[in-house]
């Protein structure tokens, strides 16, 4: 009843156990068999997916397995198996998931798996001719699984190969024009033939369909045989067009036998349109030509005649003309960002279209920060020679530019005030002062002067300078009334604003409003008596809130209260 192995494994079992191996029946003793077997395979058993993404061997292996089942027992071509097999790599991703490796032999178990579950042919069909699972998913038949079913797909299929159309090109047809895919026998092949009847070469044929799929549509399109016929006129051989054209794009042949027109119109002979198009094919093949007519339209848009437009075309620099395009839209926002007029802008595109085409600039903020200027300076600067925009794009050193003579005498006279006041020069205390210090020279001693007015010795004021270097950067007037209302007002003594001169900067209301709520805390007996006049100035209005406002029940109120009283005041 049962073979030697079995009874074998069973004998084993019984005697690790001491029990009979059929005391609770054949149910124990196939759970006895299971975990028997499980046992002997570890190690020799492994998901085939994971190996594969850890071995290029097994991968391989995995591969021609692959491979070897569309060839011999699909009876595919074994270009198409290998291509298959080795370009769809998320269906062979995902069947290999599906795969266990028993005894270490790749092949032999992915075959073994093949023939229990066979795969639907169309899924590594599509994705090897280029298409994405998420672009063939809707293309997938609904009743057929095996290719050889579908004789028209693979016959349109076979014709597109032997013609010399990569593989991984079709999938762009397929999804294009798919009715290509259904032509009777020998239909394509013949479309094919009236290509070459045009005069265009195999190879150069291939390329136009795989870029241009629709031309296969219908019959031969009247647009793409003008454009050959225009290419020829000027000069331009059909070789010259398997050259630059890009099977990854696409192309609109109305669109560029109106760009032709276009220039022809505008007065190129047929020799300069040779030229141009040799030197600069993708002003014609860049988006069909759209690029081209785009920037003739911004040109014109500027203000430039047709004749401005003639000329900076036959003028094109060596530079794409996307690229060229897209630098003038950049010097563009540049220009306006830099507060330049419309009308001085129009005058620049007009007369330096070829300069702005060529400029990739640095960003505004950045230019300002190393040229130290701001905007104005900037804007005068193109104005007075639009050219300059070559030393400020990007890749190129940018030097710092010279202080205007009259900024160089302000900066002098604040040196020599600040030295006058026992600054060391190029000292860090010096440095900061000259950074925080606004004026010029004779401001800043009128403000120093009325500080000795109101009663401070000069040593006193210096000494408050040092400190807060920002209360000089007040109006003499304004110097004047503020230390007025914190003596007389508020009665603040001369040994505050010589401790804290900081205090003289700060806002009239500000100091008013924090004092007052100090006062009112003091009185409530929930605050220090002697807190600093920093403590109480220098924190933020948040924090001040946080701190002693809140401190009180009714702080909130009272606080509310005060800023209505003094800021109506």
């Amino acid at each position: 009843m049962f073979s030697n192995g079995f009874l074998y494994c069973a004998l084993k079992i019984a005697v690790a156990h001491q029990n009979p191996v059929y005391v609770k029946g054949s149910c124990q003793l196939l759970q006895h068999l299971r975990f028997c077997t499980t046992g002997s395979d570890v190690g020799l058993r492994n998901n085939l997916g994971e190996l594969a993404k850890k071995s290029r061997v097994v991968r391989r292996e995995a591969q021609a397995a692959l491979s070897e089942y569309f060839h011999s027992t699909r009876g595919f071509q074994i270009t198409d198996a290998e291509n298959m097999s080795k370009n769809a790599p998320e269906f062979f991703d995902s069947l290999v998931k599906r795969v266990d490796v028993r005894d270490a032999k790749v092949g032999r178990s992915l075959a073994r798996f093949l023939r229990y579950h066979p795969v639907n042919e169309f899924e590594p069909f599509f994705e090897s001719i280029g298409l994405k699972p998420s672009e063939y998913l809707s293309f997938l038949p609904r009743d057929l699984m095996f290719l050889n079913d579908d004789q028209l797909l693979l016959e349109n299929y076979n014709v597109l190969c032997n013609y010399g159309i990569a593989r991984n090109r079709i999938g762009k047809i397929y999804k294009e024009e798919r009715e290509v895919f259904r032509y009777e026998y020998g239909v394509l092949q013949s479309k094919l033939r009236s290509f070459q009847n045009l005069g265009l070469k195999q190879s150069t044929v291939a390329k136009i369909i795989a870029s241009s799929p629709h031309l296969l549509r219908g019959n031969v399109d009247q647009e793409f045989v003008e454009v050959l016929a225009k290419l020829k006129k000027v000069g331009i051989e059909y070789e010259w067009l398997e050259e630059h054209l890009s099977e990854e794009d696409s192309y609109n042949w109305k669109n560029m036998l109106e760009l032709i027109f276009l220039l022809s119109e505008m007065g190129l002979s047929d020799e300069q349109l040779g030229k141009l198009f040799r030197q600069h094919p993708d002003l014609l093949l860049e988006c069909s030509g759209r690029i081209t007519s785009c920037l003739f339209g911004l040109l014109l848009k500027f203000g430039s005649t047709l004749g401005d437009v003639r000329t900076a075309i036959l003028q094109f620099p060596k530079i794409s003309v996307v690229k060229f395009t897209n630098n003038l839209c950049n010097c563009y926002k540049f220009l306006i960002e830099i507060n330049m007029d419309v009308q001085e802008i129009g005058r620049i595109v007009r007369s330096y279209p070829t300069v702005l085409g060529l400029c990739e600039l640095k960003k505004v903020d950045s230019l300002m920060s190393t040229l130290n200027c701001g905007k104005n300076r900037l804007c005068q600067m193109v104005k007075d020679d639009p050219c300059m925009l070559k030393k400020w794009v990007l890749g190129v050193k940018v030097d710092r530019l010279e202080e205007p003579k009259r900024v160089l005498r302000v900066r002098m006279m604040k040196t020599e005030f600040l030295l006058s006041l026992g600054f060391v020069e190029k000292s860090k205390e010096m440095e900061k002062a000259f950074k925080v210090v606004r004026g010029k020279g004779v401001e800043l001693q009128e403000r120093f002067d009325s500080l000795l007015n109101i009663g401070f010795s000069r040593e006193q004021v210096i000494q408050m300078v040092k400190v807060s270097p920002q209360i000089l950067n007040q109006s003499k007037d304004v110097i004047e009334t503020k230390i007025g209302f914190f003596m007389k007002e508020l009665g603040l003594p001369v040994s505050d604003l010589l401790t804290h001169p900081k205090l003289i900067s700060y806002n009239i209301q500000r100091v008013k409003l924090r004092l007052s709520m100090y006062k009112w805390l003091k009185d409530e007996g929930l605050v220090h008596p002697k807190l600093a006049l920093s403590t109480l100035l220098a924190s933020s209005e948040k924090r001040f809130v946080g701190t002693y406002v809140n401190a009180h029940r009714g702080g909130p109120e009272y606080w509310k209260r005060l800023k209505k009283e003094i800021c109506f005041d």
